[in-house]
């Protein structure tokens, strides 16, 4: 496993970090373990100044956690400062409401008195993606902390210098140590992680062959998971959408971060009255976005994070057109230094197109006509994923109407898929299980205990 960055608009290496030994892994672990048994005594109060504290910081010097963001996997700057606002609001929702979603809640039995207690689970692991590499620690860092666990996280690869960012700012919040642990470690070490007794739940988020060996692995193991996978979101654009609002808000949901996003849309379902009209618009829109410095705020197109990433892309595109797909607009690399690709569309995706069922994670739009609101709903049901979608009319009961049809962990209407620290984030099939955020977020790694008091007599 390497740790480097690399300028994903240069190419250029920035650093290089080297693993942790085993010896640096098991005293890590042991670390963590003790910090455990005092921080899940310490109070919601105690925990909330910490919290509160890592997001002042984070909103102080903003900037200074944007940067490398962009340095490392290409954010454009003002995403990367958006980004960093984003994941200060997390924090800060669960300092505020940890208490609150934990409280002991009162049971009515038919007789005595019960209450359920939410009680922290202990060392937990997170697996966690590169694509917002602040925002995903938040998610799984910020309520577990404040439910009284202690997390140790594996981040990705190509964002070391945003993870170790991230380490730091718990420190400097006035975290003790070992209650947010970065780990440089390859693959086998992390399966160590999560076989070590110590550890007693795992999160990942990234994509499904990583969730099936992790889950299996945890499984083996009697541990809890959650898994936040890919998607494959359905933008439904109906008869009587707005359409230039509509599409400026399309252009968003596949551009924003360059496409590189869970939830992204990903295909376009656009009834046949607006099809060409919405297809026109949109080509246009993209044809306006100009490569450059990631760094500079008047950039409209961002690299893709790794080589590797651009070029499966590419071969995923080409497999595409090779089984009957049509590139109507961009579909290559763009010829400078750095890992850019043109904004491309695709047309005549046939379901026995592997294109059809494939996420791709990146700026290419999938285009699909359809001829009614009941085809529309089909064929966004027709996925082997179930994160996100959208569906955009002016009659509001309508589009409540589609959005419970869909079979997804999350629906938004006249507005793409997006996020924010009170609403649950989270989805079904292969785009996993378990939720984040809102409070149902610091729910998934707590011990819901019940206690009973009884009044009955004691059995003759």
């Amino acid at each position: 496993m390497s740790y480097q960055s690399i300028n994903p608009s240069t190419g250029k290496v920035l650093k290089t970090f080297k693993e942790h030994t085993d010896t640096q892994l098991e005293k890590a672990l042991r670390i963590a373990a003790t910090c455990y048994t005092a921080w899940r005594h310490a109070s919601f109060g105690q925990r909330a100044a910490v919290a509160a504290k890592a997001a002042a910081i984070l909103r102080e010097r903003l900037d200074e956690f944007a940067r490398p963001a962009t340095l490392e996997m290409g954010k454009r700057i003002d995403e990367a400062r958006g980004e960093v606002a984003l994941t200060a609001d997390i924090i800060d929702y669960y300092a505020t409401n940890a208490e609150r979603f934990l409280a002991p809640q009162k049971l009515k039995p038919k007789a005595g008195r019960a209450v359920i207690e939410s009680s922290p689970l202990g060392v937990l692991f997170g697996v966690q993606p590169w694509n917002f590499p602040y925002y995903q620690l938040a998610r799984f860092a910020a309520p577990n902390l404040m439910a009284g666990n202690v997390v140790m996280v594996k981040h990705a690869g190509c964002v070391p210098q945003c993870a170790l960012a991230f380490e730091r700012l718990w420190r400097e919040a006035g975290a003790p140590v070992g209650a947010y642990t970065n780990l440089f470690i390859s693959h086998d070490q992390a399966n160590k992680v999560i076989d070590d007794p110590r550890i007693r739940g795992v999160a990942l988020t990234g994509g499904v062959d990583a969730a099936r060996r992790v889950a299996a692995r945890a499984g083996r193991n009697v541990k809890k998971t959650t898994m936040e996978l890919g998607g494959n979101d359905a933008f439904i654009v109906l008869a009587d959408a707005d359409l230039d609002k509509t599409v400026k808000w399309a252009v968003w949901a596949k551009m924003n971060n360059m496409g590189q996003c869970c939830v992204a849309a990903k295909r376009f379902i656009i009834v046949e009255q607006l099809y060409d009209s919405f297809l026109a618009k949109f080509q246009t829109a993209l044809a306006t976005f100009a490569p450059g410095d990631p760094m500079e705020t008047r950039t409209t197109l961002a690299p893709l994070s790794t080589e590797a990433g651009l070029v499966a892309l590419l071969a995923q595109l080409e497999r595409a057109v090779s089984k009957g797909a049509t590139v109507v607009f961009g579909g290559k690399r763009i010829d400078r230094p750095g890992w850019y690709m043109q904004p491309t569309i695709l047309t005549n995706i046939k379901p026995a197109n592997p294109a059809y069922r494939e996420e791709f994670f990146g700026p290419v739009a999938l285009f699909f006509r359809v001829k009614n609101e009941d085809q529309a709903v089909a064929l966004a049901n027709d996925s082997d994923f179930g994160l996100g979608g959208s569906v955009f009319t002016r009659n509001i009961a309508r589009g409540q109407r589609v959005a419970s049809r869909l079979d997804t962990g999350m629906v938004f209407i006249n507005h793409p898929t997006w996020t924010a620290a009170d609403l649950p984030f989270g989805g079904i099939k292969y785009s996993g299980y378990g939720r984040e955020l809102s409070g149902l977020g610091i729910q998934e790694f707590v011990n819901k205990k019940l206690v009973r008091v009884s009044s009955l007599a004691a059995a003759a």
